[in-house]
């Protein structure tokens, strides 16, 4: 599946550690930054997949599960480190869930928002992934 867990360098300091997200950390241009907070347990966030918009998900707080499906295998990733993000790649539909109390997903993305770009339904998602597989 084409995701990647990429650790955050980091300075460690007994008065709390700093992580640093610059130069070639991430292998694209960040051109957005968002964050989902407040997001209720049993809430399900995401559900969607991106043609060209590559993004990368940090738990800056607390824990969630990304379950992630490239129309062919299904895996599910549990982020709980700030120090470590899920980099989510082109044509990969994905679904938060099973957010802890105070949880808070960092995403950062490779370009502004654009609703094109978007696959909202998944019936579409595999009929565009089948597409692509065939050209």
């Amino acid at each position: 599946m084409n995701i990647q867990i990429i650790e955050v360098p980091k300075i460690e300091d007994y008065r709390g550690n700093i992580a640093i997200i610059e130069g070639d950390v991430l292998p694209f241009e960040v051109k957005r930054v968002y964050y989902l907070f407040d997001v209720p347990s049993s809430a399900k966030r995401g559900g969607h997949a991106h043609k060209e918009q590559l993004e990368f998900l940090i738990p800056l707080s607390g824990s969630f599960d990304v379950v992630l499906k490239d129309g062919s295998q299904t895996q599910k990733v549990t982020l709980n480190k700030p120090d470590k993000g899920l980099l989510i790649n082109t044509n990969i539909w994905r679904e938060l869930e099973n957010f802890s109390s105070g949880s808070v997903c960092l995403v950062i993305a490779s370009d502004v928002f654009s609703e094109e770009d978007y696959i909202r339904n998944y019936e579409e998602f595999i009929a565009y992934i089948d597409a692509n597989r065939m050209s």
